[in-house]
């Protein structure tokens, strides 16, 4: 057995230990493990692990219900500029990163209906109109 392929089966065998897999992920893992274990010991640089790869593909990391950081994985309602700054990006860096318009939030579909549809109700656009216009006419 080549070398490359007895490293990846150490290292499944070590992951399979510590959580349940199935024998699709086992097989996928060791294969995945085996090949970038073996360009390394070429001295082919693999372009894949300098280029990001997300968790789940940007178009579909906004949901109705959460939103997925692409860069942890984890599932949010908002993409917090506290929680981005743990990876050095701030929102915008983040939207331009991943390929987002630059106005697009970063909350959940739901979240953003909800608040969209209070802003709507409070009608602050009238209500500034209001407070400007009086004051013009003062002077």
């Amino acid at each position: 057995m080549e070398d490359h392929l007895k490293e990846a089966l150490e290292i499944v065998k070590a992951q399979a230990s510590v959580r349940t897999m199935t024998e699709e992920e086992i097989t996928s893992m060791v294969q995945k493990l085996a090949a970038g274990i073996k360009k390394i010991s070429e001295g082919m640089s693999d372009t894949s692990a300098n280029d990001p790869v997300p968790p789940v593909d940007p178009k579909k990391a906004i949901r109705e219900k959460s939103i997925i950081c692409l860069e942890s994985g984890k599932s949010f309602k908002v993409l917090t500029k506290r929680h981005l700054a743990k990876y050095d990006l701030t929102p915008d860096e983040y939207r331009e990163k991943w390929g987002y318009a630059k106005k697009t939030p970063l909350v959940c579909k739901s979240l953003q209906r909800e608040r969209r549809k209070k802003m709507k109700e409070m009608r602050l656009w009238e209500k500034r109109k209001k407070v400007v216009t009086p004051q013009e006419e003062q002077p």
